[in-house]
């Protein structure tokens, strides 16, 4: 086979323009059979085969492609211009002729110079996995934080495809082909470019980030605690949330439908308010820059008092798709097995047949983490109910009661008190005082203390000492 060098690809890539219509599509998934020496053998969960074929049909889907050929590609050996061998790139060919195919996605990583020659030989545009997930979340990024993480992760995976090519642009100039000679001049100004926009965005994404974070203080000090959501991409998450607040996030049977962190604050049966957050879906072996640029939109989750961790339980892949929901929180210094922090939330149980329903509860009843698990389906609302009693309950365990008496010159705290702490009881006295009972949580009870060292006069039952909160 020829390989493909193209004369300018030390310049950004631009789209190759091909007659057939681009929505047409072809999701291939090629399995390494070469072992790994660095591969951890002792990992239980394995993700098979066809699980992996029909997640990279999902992402596909998930901007709408036309999927008209699909199929797993078995390698014994990477090839390094093309990946796979050059009689199944012969065969790809025909088939992508015949079916008028014009993009190609490879669940796989590919090198620029891979990418470039199937591209030549397929006469099609090409995609590895980095590149359709890329797509993805540019398409679903709303708000400017979400839109300024997309072409952050872009750029860097944009800067780790400039391919040195020396010889033709030495060939240009009449020289022998040394380091530092306008062909890396050109290389390297197109580095120090890209650089430059990525510095832009780090610093614009660091104010966004400053000013979440002034939020998230805000709530802390609020009597409001905060559920996060987290779970694999498409397990279920947004209709859960969408079922417990009443909102309007899109819920779609897709991958990645959710990108942006989403607030919600709700009453629990019993009147215990709450913040939810939906948070971006997770994804087996997302690239290093994609972690880093959406590690802000989990910040909500590093800040949770309650973590439901949301699984399709009728994927048949749920095990190896919450081995990497728990990799993930680990990263992010959450212990994912932690039975007082995080609950498993067992979704899509509609989907599941008498024989399975039997198989989840037996597994259910004995999970070997100790976790409380919960089998519902956010979709016709079972059990959702039980759910939030169970975090209402725990909730309860965060915040404790506490007892005020508030004189008549120092009523001005009251409003304080209404912000920060759930008002469960109030008298109101003949001689202008106030009788509160309240629940607070731990950062407003510190606050309250600090507030009586300014008012000595408001009486309080039920905190510790002065003394032994910092100041």
């Amino acid at each position: 086979m020829t390989e493909y060098t193209n004369e300018h690809e030390h310049e950004p890539r631009t789209p190759i323009e091909h007659e057939r219509v681009p929505t047409r599509a072809a999701v291939f998934v090629p399995i390494v059979r070469q072992r790994n020496p660095a591969e951890d053998l002792s990992e239980a969960v394995k993700r098979g085969d066809e699980e992996r074929l029909v997640e990279a049909e999902g992402l596909a889907l998930a901007i709408e492609l036309d999927v008209v050929a699909r199929g797993s590609i078995p390698i014994s050996k990477i090839q390094p211009a093309t990946l796979i061998g050059s009689g199944k790139v012969s065969e790809l060919a025909g088939l992508i002729a015949a079916e008028k195919i014009g993009l190609v996605i490879f669940d796989h990583p590919l090198t620029p110079v891979q990418q470039r020659n199937l591209e030549k030989e397929l006469n099609a545009k090409v995609l590895d996995r980095t590149g359709l997930i890329l797509e993805i979340f540019g398409r679903r990024a709303r708000t400017k934080e979400g839109r300024l993480q997309v072409e952050l992760a872009h750029l860097n995976y944009q800067r780790g495809r400039l391919v040195r090519s020396w010889t033709h642009l030495e060939r240009q100039r009449g020289g022998a082909g040394f380091l530092g000679g306008p062909g890396e001049t050109q290389i390297e100004a197109d580095r120090r470019q890209l650089q430059e926009k990525i510095k832009r965005l780090e610093k614009e994404l660091e104010q966004v980030r400053r000013t979440r974070a002034l939020h998230r203080a805000k709530r802390k000090k609020a009597p409001h605690p905060i559920v996060a959501l987290v779970g694999y991409t498409n397990a279920g998450k947004s209709t859960l949330f969408n079922k417990v607040t009443g909102a309007e996030v899109l819920a779609k049977d897709l991958l990645f439908a959710t990108l942006d962190p989403t607030l919600r604050r709700i009453n629990l049966p019993h009147g215990t308010e709450v913040i939810f957050s939906d948070t971006v879906g997770f994804i087996s072996d997302l690239p290093t820059h994609l972690v880093a640029a959406f590690r802000a939109t989990l910040e909500e989750v590093v800040e949770a008092d309650i973590v439901l961790h949301v699984r399709d339980i009728a994927n048949p892949d749920t095990g190896a798709q919450a081995a990497d929901v728990r990799k993930i929180l680990a990263d992010l210094e959450i212990d994912a097995d932690d039975p007082e922090h995080v609950i498993e939330v067992w979704n899509k149980a509609d989907r599941l047949d008498e024989q399975a329903r039997a198989q989840v509860e037996i597994s259910a009843a004995s999970h070997p983490r100790g976790q409380a698990v919960h089998i519902v389906s956010a979709l016709t609302g079972e059990n959702v109910s039980a759910l939030l009693a169970d975090i209402e309950g725990r909730i309860a365990g965060l915040a404790e009661p506490v007892s005020l008496n508030v004189p008549a010159d120092a009523l001005g705290i009251l409003p304080w008190v209404y912000d920060n702490s759930v008002v469960r009881e109030r008298e109101d006295r003949e001689d202008g005082s106030v009788h509160l009972a309240i629940d607070l949580t731990r950062q407003a009870r510190s606050d309250l203390l600090r507030l009586k060292h300014r008012h000595p006069e408001v009486q309080i039952e039920g905190l510790p000492a002065l003394e032994e909160i910092d100041d």
